[in-house]
């Protein structure tokens, strides 16, 4: 069920993708003033089953392992189905179990992350590293990077789990961290001109978290503290499903993603369905 301060993140979210800032300002405010979230010292332990629920969940959407699921019934599952499709494919070895490889981090992400930086071996589980240090063994996906989205990888799972196709996984699915919330009340107090000294705290607050220390605050200003609000959300919140959002409100779809089209691929297709139960009504988004 969803929490007063998930309610007003989530209506902060709306007006910071409506571009108004002042309101956006003022909800994520309040979700961060209530004092009811705060950021965890260890990142890691956001993503293991005993970090659900915490300090830093603003809205956290549950699952359970015991209800199986297949290929013929996914929607069976009450797993998050999501977690075993990112999983490594052909995977023997100890921590996480198999999955079909997809969904995979690519260089440019690996990259992303400065020296220091204590989220990247959180966030990018490098298979060949891995495997050297442990013995694991794997084979290959489709469009294999050899990085996987460790967040949200399958984990070994408890003896009284579903006997499934490793698709009922019970990781619970992140959907607003406090972190997330910082980020965005950091962007609306910087792009609606309104106060940047408060916007660099809420960022800092983050890159502190991340870095162990505060050498490595940020006191950008204006367009510059705009940009690094963004990069921090690009490496914060990498294999949580933000990005693809984040570049169509901000505009940078068509350079950042092949095969985006401005102008169409901005909103999804109606399906026809929906169409034909309007009796006429509703038409076809633009270029589709």
């Amino acid at each position: 069920r969803a929490t007063k301060g998930a309610a007003q993140a989530l209506l902060g979210k709306a007006y910071l993708y409506q571009e108004k800032f002042a309101e956006a300002a003022e909800v994520l405010d309040q979700v961060i003033l209530s004092g009811n979230y705060s950021l965890v010292e260890d990142f890691g332990s956001i993503w293991v089953n005993e970090g659900e629920n915490g300090p830093e969940s603003v809205f956290e959407v549950q699952y359970t392992e015991l209800e199986g699921a297949g290929f013929d019934c996914l929607q069976c599952s009450e797993g998050n189905v999501a977690v075993g499709f990112q999983g490594v494919r052909g995977y023997e070895g100890p921590v996480f179990t198999p999955g079909f490889s997809f969904n995979v981090p690519v260089q440019k992400a690996v990259d992303a992350f400065d020296p220091g930086d204590l989220r990247e071996g959180v966030t990018i589980l490098d298979i060949v590293a891995w495997s050297d240090s442990t013995g694991a063994v794997y084979t290959t996906g489709y469009e294999h990077t050899g990085y996987f989205n460790r967040k949200y990888l399958p984990r070994k799972r408890s003896p009284e789990a579903a006997n499934d196709l490793n698709l009922t996984n019970p990781n619970n699915y992140r959907a607003i961290r406090y972190a997330d919330v910082l980020l965005m009340a950091a962007e609306a107090f910087n792009r609606g001109g309104i106060d940047d000294t408060k916007a660099q705290d809420y960022l800092n607050m983050v890159r502190s978290r991340a870095f162990g220390d505060d050498n490595h605050n940020v006191t950008f200003t204006g367009a510059a503290l705009t940009d690094a609000i963004w990069k921090e959300r690009y490496i914060e919140l990498i294999g949580e499903g933000h990005r693809f959002f984040d570049l169509v409100r901000t505009g940078k779809a068509a350079e950042e993603i092949p095969g985006f089209v401005a102008g169409k691929h901005e909103l999804f297709p109606v399906p026809i369905e929906e169409i034909n139960f309007s009796n006429g009504n509703w038409t076809q988004n633009p270029g589709y």
